[in-house]
């Protein structure tokens, strides 16, 4: 989906068949975010809070991820800031100045997961982009299992 003419944002939809105080604890707890997504560093789900989350380096970049929370909605919304890269790379480690939003709705069905990662500078972020685009359906999937996980032991 493009927002304009040099940005683009990657936007997964998706329901889970499970209360959405499941689905937010699954999103704002620092070890199940581990789980399905990275290990981030010093996450809490506080507005300002920075931390970081470590992936493979490629060039003048660290390979770290510097986050920090932007909006939290309890059980509705989390934003947070996604920035990584470095200028001199091109492709993979180019320098990202991005945002990723969560937001959930109660469903019939369950809980309605709207994934959007905003700010992909094209065609600087090419390699990015569609890294993420596919990178982020394997995640939203670790995501399902891990709340199923989660849901069944809320039964118990």
């Amino acid at each position: 989906m493009t927002d304009n003419a040099d940005t683009s944002s990657i936007v997964l939809d998706e329901v889970f068949p499970h209360r959405r105080e499941i689905v937010w604890k699954a999103l704002t707890s620092g070890a199940l975010m581990g789980r399905w997504l990275m290990e981030p560093k010093g996450f809490e789900a506080v507005v300002g809070n920075r931390f970081t989350f470590q992936t493979k380096p490629a060039g003048e970049w660290d390979g770290t991820i510097r986050c920090e929370v932007l909006e939290v909605v309890e059980g509705q919304r989390l934003s947070y800031a996604w920035r990584g890269g470095h200028e001199s790379n091109q492709g993979y480690g180019s320098k990202l100045e991005t945002i990723v939003t969560f937001t959930l709705a109660e469903t019939e069905a369950g809980t309605r997961l709207r994934l959007v990662h905003s700010g992909f500078v094209l065609p600087k972020n090419d390699a990015a982009y569609r890294n993420m685009s596919e990178g982020w359906k394997k995640v939203v999937e670790r995501l399902d299992t891990v709340v199923a996980e989660e849901a069944s032991q809320t039964l118990h």
